[in-house]
């Protein structure tokens, strides 16, 4: 059982990067605005994406730690560079990865107001928290931590692969305020959480007791649960055939489901000035099927073994120190492996903006905005964050957005996280006819070092956009 905490912990640990996606949010003249505010001003009727490729989407960060820190050359020992981060880095620190492949997108105008769009997509969400106190345990030992806890609540990661199933309605309740619902049905591929441990292990100094120092594990209390694994693990032999077919079965409603809801507003607070807010992903998984779960727990004290030489009992026969010391462990540190169902929250995101806007140019084709002058310069900051097991993590971002004409447009921004304090983002959209293509890219000046950088960002995507019925 130990083994296996340690393998997908390993696994949540390698993968983990970070994730915020401001560069398309509120931008009225791209589908995928709508996957972040169902609520948001829209400039177009009628859309379609390319399958597969209306949007690839990876979000990659760490906080703390950069790939440098570890694998740089500028100190040759290995041992001495990873001591000096796990000196710096804390237990509030954290690594994570988000993916979301969008394989289906398509909407229509409904009425003279409505707008539904519908699809799915593809997500993978890693995030775990550095565990501070057992890796300071593994890699230096307790010798210079006497009378100190390590604490094993600093393990705290989940992980899950999911295929995201989605409606949702875009309505203009006047011309100031639109507002937007939309409704997902989640098909779980694989989930890994582990975000509840207790427990310390503590050394301390007994000068009067058998020993001169004690150990003591305390209240140990670890669970790992998982879905979708305890199938797989025994399938060494699939061949990619069988893996692919396997992996389309748990996409369409084969594996675990889930239900979440998206909500979102707009308002026009003047012509120039408007407000906006959203949160994404309110919603539960339910994990009732290839469900495997592995629970370490108790406590145990021990003054280490005493003799130096073998020792014989009352019958002359050597005492089995060794053979006793694991008795006691399996007396009182209890390994379980259990199946019971369980229920996790998915990451909730949420997102508000202001946006003021300069500079009249042509009329719109747009049914929601009004036959009014457009505002080809737009300046904005959005604060969007993630809910996570410790609390949310969160990012301020502030924009440039400008509409060089019909189907050109960028959106230059500078972001504040956890993660950099000098995140420069760009955003273009470009239109051909009906055929739109976008491209953005968040922490450029991390792009020019990547093994500095603490976050990176890239989104693309095609499709077509009709403004016209």
């Amino acid at each position: 059982m130990r083994n296996k905490i340690l393998i997908l912990f390993l696994f949540t640990s390698v993968l983990c990067f970070g994730q915020n996606r401001p560069l398309l949010y509120n931008v009225d003249d791209l589908p995928q605005a709508l996957l972040q505010n169902p609520g948001t001003r829209i400039d177009f009727t009628r859309h379609i994406g390319v399958p597969f490729f209306s949007q690839i989407h990876i979000f990659a960060g760490s906080t703390g730690v950069t790939a440098h820190d570890i694998f740089s050359d500028e100190n040759p020992n290995v041992n001495q560079r990873v001591q000096n981060v796990m000196q710096r880095i804390t237990a509030g620190d954290y690594f994570s990865v988000n993916e979301q492949w969008e394989i289906l997108s398509f909407g229509w105008k409904v009425g003279e107001r409505g707008y539904v769009s519908a699809g799915l997509y593809q997500e993978l969400d890693v995030f775990a928290y550095f565990p501070k106190d057992p890796a300071v345990l593994a890699f230096e030992g307790n010798a210079d931590y006497i009378g100190q806890d390590f604490n094993f609540s600093d393990a705290n990661f989940t992980g899950e692969v999911l295929t995201t199933y989605h409606l949702g309605y875009n309505y203009k309740v006047d011309p100031k305020l639109s507002v937007g619902a939309r409704a997902k049905l989640y098909s779980g591929i694989f989930n890994v959480e582990s975000t509840k441990n207790d427990g310390a292990f503590r050394t301390i100094e007994t000068p009067n007791g058998p020993n001169f120092y004690r150990h003591e594990l305390d209240g140990l209390d670890v669970l790992v649960n998982t879905s979708g694994y305890a199938s797989l693990k025994e399938r060494d032999s699939m061949t990619v055939d069988q893996a692919v077919a396997e992996l389309l079965s748990r996409s369409f409603f084969g594996q675990n489901v889930g239900v979440g809801i998206d909500l979102g507003f707009n308002y026009r607070v003047t012509e120039q000035f408007a407000i906006n807010a959203s949160i994404q992903d309110l919603g539960l998984m339910f994990h009732q099927k290839d469900v495997e779960n592995y629970h370490y727990f108790g406590s145990y004290g021990t003054n280490g073994l005493e003799p130096l030489f073998p020792e014989l009992d009352s019958n002359q026969a050597t005492i089995p120190y060794w053979e006793v010391f694991e008795e006691q462990l399996d007396a009182n540190l209890k390994d379980e492996t259990t199946y019971t169902e369980y229920n996790t929250w998915r990451p909730l995101k949420f997102n508000a903006s202001f946006e003021f806007g300069t500079g009249k140019s042509i009329l719109p084709c747009d049914y929601l905005i009004s036959k009014k002058p457009r505002y080809m310069n737009l300046f904005g900051m959005l604060i969007s964050g993630v809910n996570r097991s410790k609390g949310p993590t969160y990012g301020v971002t502030a924009y440039w957005d400008r509409k060089v004409n019909d189907n050109l447009r960028f959106r230059l921004a500078y972001g504040v996280d956890d993660y950099s304090l000098t995140k420069l983002g760009l955003m273009v959209s470009s239109r051909f006819k009906n055929f739109n293509i976008y491209l953005s890219a968040n922490d450029i000046i991390g792009y020019t070092n990547l093994a500095k950088a603490n976050s990176a960002s890239l989104q693309l995507g095609m499709q077509f956009i009709f403004k016209d019925l």
